[in-house]
């Protein structure tokens, strides 16, 4: 599976944005997809993810209400729609995939691909 990224960019405090993954390579329905971040002098930190089927999210806590976690199979596509962004949400953001009948998982050794990321910027 291969990843893209993207959708990231400048925004103001309570501004909104949403980004994609796109997925190539072997079926995507079949993963559990994640979206991580990692700002300077933070260690990557989770923020989202989907199960295989759907049917079920997860949030961090920080981002719990602000964002939303979804996924089109018929495109191959994963989205994160964020809402009320705060300057500490900025991050370059990375999509994952990985198996797993028992997600959504929120370590990153659960997910074997990456997409490249893409950065989002919140000004105060």
């Amino acid at each position: 599976v291969q990843l893209q990224a993207s959708g990231g960019g400048l925004v103001q405090t309570g501004g909104s944005l949403r980004l994609s993954c796109t997925a190539s390579g072997r079926t995507f329905s079949s993963y559990n997809m994640g979206w991580f971040r990692h700002s300077p002098g933070k260690e990557r930190e989770f923020v989202a993810a989907i199960n295989w089927s759907g049917s079920s999210t997860y949030y961090a806590t920080s981002v719990k209400g602000r964002f939303t976690i979804s996924r089109d199979d018929a495109k191959n596509t994963m989205y994160l729609q964020m809402n009320s962004l705060k300057p500490v949400d900025t991050a370059v953001y990375y999509c994952a995939a990985g198996p797993g009948l028992y997600g959504p998982y929120s370590r990153a050794y659960d997910y074997n691909y990456w997409g490249q990321g893409t950065l989002v910027t919140v000004s105060s």
